[in-house]
């Protein structure tokens, strides 16, 4: 017997308010919606959080007042400037706005409607790239960047 690992699924108090906000704020698209749950081509999953507590035969309410900062999805996009700019413009509350990490991807991170958080960073060949406009050595990217040497070649066309 074998178990498939499917997706992640986020309760959310306002379907048509996070629906809004993947599909129009975060260009995600749609690929099937039941109404109470949706699901989204990019793998994961919403589901009305009232519906969700039925189909668990919960007698206590949710605690939806709860920071869910314990997880979050992930993104990847080469525009970050553009989507920081998108986001602000909707009045979405930052985590924290574009900053590097310790191994120099370039990410934010923010609240979806429900807080859940969600990270957007830039593809790790682009950082690889970076580095490499900037005069590191193969080796110097790979320890700087944690990437496999092997990685880095293959970005730079070395491989």
């Amino acid at each position: 017997m074998a178990i498939n690992y499917i997706c992640p699924l986020l309760a959310v108090q306002d379907m048509e308010k996070s629906k809004k906000f993947y599909t129009e704020l975060l260009e995600q698209e749609l690929e099937i919606d039941h109404g109470a749950n949706v699901s989204f081509k990019a793998g994961f999953a919403i589901h009305d959080a009232r519906h969700y507590q039925e189909l668990l035969r919960e007698s206590s309410p949710i605690k939806t007042d709860v920071k869910k900062n314990f997880m979050e999805l992930y993104f990847e996009s080469d525009d970050l400037e553009g989507i920081q700019d998108k986001l602000e413009s909707d009045n979405v509350r930052f985590v924290h706005k574009i900053t590097e990490q310790p191994w120099g991807q370039r990410v934010m991170r923010f609240y979806d409607p429900d807080d859940y958080i969600i990270e957007v960073g830039e593809p790790l060949d682009i950082v690889v790239k970076r580095f490499a406009s900037q005069g590191l050595a193969i080796k110097e990217i790979s320890e700087r960047s944690s990437m496999p040497v092997e990685f880095v070649e293959m970005v730079l066309g070395q491989k």
